[in-house]
């Protein structure tokens, strides 16, 4: 009997069958997002203090953004321009450590499946949404505490020597708040604030994973500085417009003294400054917004392109 069996020039034809290489997500270490936004922190913290002292400005303060800038140069140097900044870097060591981790971390969890079709998916609007909307909240509770210590840092110089809290730093700030106030206080404004976080992450986000993809897929820009920039720039206009409202309103009960609902603040804020007090700050936000978005997403790519490389992974 003979038996039948592949000759050695077929099966050398035949040859082992190709196998696609898997598509697997790069899990990202968490940090990287608060390192990021830290770092642009320290760049665009004047503009931080330009908007929160016109959001909370008396009626013979500067109205402007040129004119408050000059004002609290002229009068407390170029360091009144960085008071509060060790209260902006706990706010974004915990506030964006904790929104960008989850963010990245659930696009990773529930990233879609390639197939041999779409060996490339894309998250779908709606998904990017809820992600970042569920990171923000969560983010916002986490980096209260911080949030409330750098309105009232920042704020502090432009009130009455009498109603001045003088705190010399953060933790300071901190111990302070828990001993004089109570252990609630460092939660004032939560309900604000982690509102205005969910829309701040679910605009910011959102829009610069959707405008990114767009400059790399529709306009034939590559993954550089350039698309980063672009990105970035578009999605700080559209977290600015979205968030305004919300974080005026933060701003301003987290600055008051005592317990101020935030429904008494906004009937009689309405009835002496009209609606549109709600947009007050508008430019001054998107100035500071706008450079502190491209700076943060140019911060948290360059940490990624440097722990790929670091890994030996493809981009």
């Amino acid at each position: 009997m003979s038996s039948i069996s592949s000759s050695p020039t077929q099966n050398a034809a035949q040859g082992p069958k190709p196998t696609k290489a898997k598509s697997v997500p790069v899990h990202y270490p968490f940090w990287f997002g608060g390192s990021a936004a830290s770092m642009a922190a320290v760049v665009t913290h004047p503009l931080d203090l330009v908007k929160v002292r016109l959001q909370t400005r008396t009626a013979s303060a500067p109205k402007t953004t040129l004119g408050t800038f000059a004002y609290v140069y002229r009068n407390q140097g170029i360091l009144g321009l960085y008071a509060g900044l060790s209260a902006a870097l706990l706010r974004q060591l915990t506030y964006s450590t904790a929104r960008f981790g989850i963010y990245e971390d659930l696009k990773t969890r529930f990233a879609p499946v390639p197939t041999p079709e779409n060996p490339k998916p894309r998250q779908s609007l709606l998904n990017l949404v809820l992600m970042s909307s569920t990171a923000g909240f969560l983010g916002g509770i986490a980096g209260n505490p911080g949030d409330v210590l750098n309105v009232r840092m920042q704020s502090d110089a432009s009130k009455p020597p009498e109603a001045q809290r003088n705190y010399k730093h953060a933790f300071d700030g901190l111990i302070r708040m828990i001993r004089e106030e109570g252990a609630t206080s460092i939660f004032r404004g939560v309900g604000a604030n982690s509102t205005r976080a969910l829309l701040m992450t679910a605009s910011q986000l959102t829009s610069y994973d959707v405008f990114k993809q767009f400059c790399l897929q529709r306009m034939g820009m590559q993954d550089n500085f350039g698309t980063h920039f672009t990105a970035s720039l578009a999605a700080g206009f559209v977290a600015t417009t979205i968030c305004s409202p919300v974080d005026v309103v933060k701003t301003r009960v987290m600055s008051a003294g005592g317990k101020v609902g935030i429904l008494h603040l906004l009937s009689e804020a309405s009835r002496k400054e009209g609606l549109l007090w709600m947009f007050r700050g508008w430019v001054p936000s998107f100035i500071r917004l706008g450079p502190q978005t491209i700076c943060t997403m140019v911060f948290f790519e360059q940490h990624k392109k440097l722990y790929r490389r670091w890994k030996g992974l493809d981009e």
